[in-house]
């Protein structure tokens, strides 16, 4: 089946609007961002389309950083033509290890304010030395970043929850990293797959969680510690297994600061409209 047009899935998000309205002050008020990575099958040949066409869906924030085709100046004065700012880069575990300085500076150029890591690399299992190790890594590459006012951000990925005393691993790192110095991002998609709650989550540690990737995962899919699934498995917000409103309504009242789709299907591009019409359509 060809995919439909920008303009066609914009019109068909309308009708998707209007079936989930509500009456009441809207749910969700924040800018709307998406995650670079949704586009790494398009952004090798078609940058200035593809920002074309966030722009269009009335997207104005990015986490990046920038495509490997194009130099990080070139990217931001492409971003700024078209009213789309750039708050959070993601970070590699072991460049931001080797080299905290190199990611301070781009993030710098960009004007982002955060950085986030969403990998801590480990075996088949991850384990409590895992996640000890990375918590001394945090702390230390999180002073660096403080000192640079830029705020660093682990971004969960499911496979964390594995059991660990009273809770679990991510309970460990989150327990044991300096709030000081490092801070979340919660991916609600993985949260859930690995078997937490996003928003109990975000209840049970409400400063501590800054930004939030928002994806749902496809209804019938077992949850696992693994951190992956089939990227066919992403699906537009409101039509998988997770509770976007009561995760919204914890993120709203934890002061969640910036929200950034991340839709790794091939069908991005027709269900991006479908989740910005969801989100849009709910109410208090």
């Amino acid at each position: 089946m060809k995919k439909l047009p920008v303009i066609l899935c914009i019109l068909f998000s309308m009708c998707f609007y209007n079936s989930f309205s509500q009456t009441g002050n809207p749910l969700f008020t924040n800018a709307i961002g998406v995650q670079a990575y949704t586009y790494r099958s398009s952004f090798p040949s078609r940058i200035i389309p593809v920002l074309d066409s966030v722009k269009a869906l009335g997207i104005t924030e990015m986490e990046g950083p920038n495509p490997k085709n194009i130099a990080p100046e070139e990217f931001k004065k492409l971003l700024k033509e078209r009213g789309i700012t750039m708050p959070s880069i993601g970070a590699d575990y072991g460049l931001i290890s080797r080299d905290p300085y190199q990611i301070v500076s781009l993030a710098k150029l960009f004007g982002a304010t955060f950085v986030m890591v969403a990998w801590i690399p480990h075996g088949k299992t991850f384990t409590i030395d895992d996640a000890k190790k990375a918590v001394d890594e945090f702390n230390r590459e999180g002073r660096i970043l403080k000192e640079n006012g830029i705020t660093l951000c682990y971004h969960d990925h499911g496979y964390e929850f594995g059991p660990y005393g009273d809770g679990t691993l991510l309970d460990y790192i989150i327990q044991n990293t300096n709030p000081d110095y490092v801070s979340f991002e919660m991916d609600i998609m993985w949260t859930f797959h690995g078997g937490g709650d996003p928003a109990k989550l975000l209840y049970k540690y409400p400063t501590r969680w800054k930004l939030l990737h928002l994806k749902d995962i496809r209804k019938g899919i077992a949850n696992d510690l693994t951190g992956g699934t089939s990227t066919n498995n992403d699906v537009a917000l409101g039509t998988g297994q997770l509770d976007i409103p009561g995760i919204l309504k914890a993120a709203k009242a934890v002061g969640i600061q910036h929200y950034f789709i991340e839709d790794e299907s091939p069908n991005h591009a027709s269900q991006i409209p479908v989740t910005i019409a969801y989100i849009k359509g709910l109410s208090e």
